[in-house]
């Protein structure tokens, strides 16, 4: 799918934050096919971007905070990045990052929600975000990893617009009519106290199997998966070389 314009309160941007974006660029070029190119500019700080069949999927920059994990972040595409992140921290987050211009490409700011799971927001003007959403090689799907699903929901719903729907052991995301993502009660899947809230990026691939081996292959450690839950695909989370967490995702059907 090749968004023609964000969809306010839908993941409109995905960035890694790492220490080696080079060798980053690397492994997620030969990983998925993308080509990546750092701005030459001063300015930009090493800041690079990733993008297949000439639309951009994801960019990867340096570690700007102290204490900021190597990870992958979501971003939301809203309207007033200003009231957005006042917005969040009246109902209970954090903003760890104010609102900032980018250029004239528009305005982001870093929050917290009110469970612990970081993510962005993004004010578009020349930059819309992702030019391919749903493709193999790009994202496909955000998951919250959560360890208070009502609070989680509450925050976001009220934040973001959001609608909920289906199974509600796995409630999936809407913005609009787009579905996008789901929520994980932690809780309820066992996974370790140690383990914090957070944003899972997933990325569309065709044969879950061989593109997990490739990635191991390629420095990766495969933390679960590849399995399959029928009716739905075929999954496995990762970690990347440099310490970042991803997983893949190939639907049903599709090879």
């Amino acid at each position: 799918m090749k968004p023609t314009e964000p969809a306010i309160g839908a993941p409109c941007w995905a960035e890694l934050g790492t220490t080696d974006v080079p060798g980053s660029g690397e492994f997620y070029s030969a990983l998925f096919g993308w080509t990546v190119s750092t701005g030459s500019h001063s300015d930009t700080g090493g800041y690079t971007l990733a993008w297949l069949q000439d639309l951009y999927v994801a960019s990867m920059a340096p570690l700007y905070a102290p204490g900021q994990p190597i990870a992958w972040t979501v971003s939301f595409a809203v309207l007033d990045a200003e009231v957005t992140a006042a917005r969040a921290a009246e109902k209970g987050g954090r903003v760890l990052m104010a609102p900032t211009d980018i250029f004239d490409s528009g305005r982001f700011a870093v929050l917290r929600d009110p469970t612990g799971a970081m993510f962005s927001i993004w004010q578009p003007r020349t930059f819309p975000g992702f030019g391919l959403w749903d493709e193999p090689g790009a994202a496909c799907w955000a998951e919250l990893a959560t360890r208070d699903v009502p609070t989680a929901t509450a925050f976001y719903q009220e934040l973001l617009g959001w609608s909920i729907s289906g199974d509600p052991s796995y409630p999936h995301l809407s913005a609009g009519d787009r579905q996008f993502g789901g929520i994980q009660n932690m809780n309820a899947t066992g996974v370790p106290e140690a383990v914090t809230p957070h944003w899972l990026l997933y990325f569309k691939v065709q044969d879950t199997a061989a593109k997990a081996a490739q990635a191991v292959e390629l420095g990766a450690q495969l933390l679960a998966g590849p399995f399959h839950l029928p009716g739905t695909g075929y999954f496995a989370t990762l970690r990347d070389p440099r310490g970042a967490v991803f997983a893949l995702y190939q639907g049903e059907g599709e090879s």
